[in-house]
């Protein structure tokens, strides 16, 4: 079975270096087995990131066994123990803090791949959660096997793969494991999926999970078509951050809600599961109805404001008072620096940012931070908040005030200047059509 890794969708190179997502459990160990079963071939190097979720009891004795499997088969090993959690969805935060933990391991040493262990019974879960919440057309499509990070890619190599298929690799190999208790628990949505509505689902068809892994990847292609006319209408109908709605009513009912859904995405990043359909026709509502100006509160302080042929997204208190000036040749900002537009430079500190117009929207402005701004930073997944990243660089608040923001007309942060770069930053070799000087 550890020939899955080696398929011509995904080739491994010499001296590749590997961060595997391991939980201890039958699927993550297998995984690291079959690694390991083939790390000479292709002189691998790999480094397991294993994370305490500090739920159960076990879990400490887990993280030994692991430590311990790590040192006995020469593999580097990670670990973090989460010590507290928020008041937010545990499986949703607990996966931003595993994730965040793996790319921080990812960077550390400057690796080519992250793969997990997820498997054709999680997309199953996955998928059905999914359309049983509401999503759209790339949500209900679950995962994908290979994902491009920029710096390094996310595989998940089992995906074609069921658990029962697993745990017999485990068994005929001697691969030792552990399952989680918490697995057993009917209080979790997954859980109940997993336990109720899975095994009826293999009654009915034995390689259930291979159809569901085709109608993945159908989706992904008819996804990545609508994306690229979403894309189109959204050029057409956004100004300056804002829809312009006599424009957005022409455009067909599907696209509208394609839009809605994207301009979503934009503030809940980290916490897509805290949307679904109906939020999507609550802004269909907004925009459609009599009232030209009205507002709609929506989870996680964000706002949804109607004001006459405009309709755009806020956060709630954010500071409204912020100066904006739309980005020219050069603009001179209060904290007593500038920023330019150059021609050429071999800089590539935090005081240049490349970027290609084809990727953010145009025009580019200037402004101060908002509350609950976020960055995707290059290189990471996900995004992380301009306050957490300026405490990081002890920042004083009366400076964090100044310090200027540049972002595209869809509000997106592409460049902290002489602090940090977004994933629409370019390399010099990439393509790019925007050179911008913070001096």
């Amino acid at each position: 079975m550890n020939e899955i890794l080696i398929d011509h969708e995904f080739k491994f190179h010499k001296g590749d270096i590997i961060v595997v997502g391991c939980s201890t459990g039958p699927d993550s160990m297998a995984l690291m087995d079959m690694l390991l079963k083939i790390r000479l071939k292709y002189d691998l190097s790999l480094i397991c990131a294993h994370v305490n979720h500090n739920i159960r009891k076990e879990s400490y004795d887990e993280a030994i066994f692991m430590q311990e499997y790590c040192k006995k088969n020469d593999i580097c090993f990670e670990t973090m123990l989460i010590e507290h959690y928020g008041d937010d969805n545990f499986h949703n935060e607990a996966r931003n803090i595993r994730y965040s933990f793996f790319e921080k391991i990812v960077a550390k040493y400057n690796a080519n791949y992250l793969m997990t262990a997820h498997h054709g019974d999680d997309l199953i879960e996955t998928i059905l959660m999914r359309i049983v919440r509401g999503s759209n057309l790339n949500g209900y499509s679950g995962f994908k096997k290979i994902v491009d990070m920029g710096t390094y890619h996310l595989v998940r190599p089992l995906i074609s793969f069921t658990k029962d298929e697993l745990l017999e690799y485990d068994n005929l190999n001697n691969v030792p494991y552990f399952i989680d208790s918490s697995n057993s628990k009917m209080k979790y949505t997954r859980n109940r999926y997993r336990k109720v509505v899975l095994p009826f689902l293999k009654e009915e068809d034995k390689n259930v999970h291979k159809k569901f892994y085709k109608f993945s990847e159908n989706l992904i292609c008819a996804s990545e078509f609508i994306e690229k006319e979403r894309n189109k209408a959204v050029s057409k109908v956004l100004i300056n951050g804002k829809v312009v709605i006599s424009k957005f009513l022409q455009i067909d009912d599907f696209l509208q809600r394609e839009i809605l859904y994207f301009l979503m995405e934009i503030y809940y990043q980290d916490d897509l599961i805290l949307l679904n359909d109906r939020h999507v026709e609550l802004l269909q509502e907004l925009i459609k109805g009599k009232k030209q100006n009205a507002t709609i509160n929506l989870p996680n302080d964000v706002i949804a404001v109607r004001e006459y042929d405009y309709f755009y997204l806020r956060r709630e208190m954010e500071e409204l008072t912020n100066y904006e000036i739309e980005l020219g040749n050069s603009v001179d900002l209060p904290n007593h620096h500038t920023i330019k537009r150059i021609e050429e430079t071999n800089d590539n500190s935090n005081n240049i940012c490349r970027l290609s117009s084809d990727e953010v929207r145009l025009p580019l402005t200037v402004r101060t931070r908002k509350m609950g701004d976020r960055i995707a930073i290059k290189g990471m997944n996900g995004t992380k908040k301009l306050k957490d990243i300026f405490i990081d660089m002890k920042i004083g608040k009366e400076e964090r005030d100044l310090w200027p923001v540049v972002v595209d007309s869809l509000d997106r942060i592409v460049w902290i200047p002489g602090i940090k770069k977004s994933k629409f930053d370019k390399k010099n070799e990439e393509s790019y059509d925007i050179i911008l000087k913070y001096c």
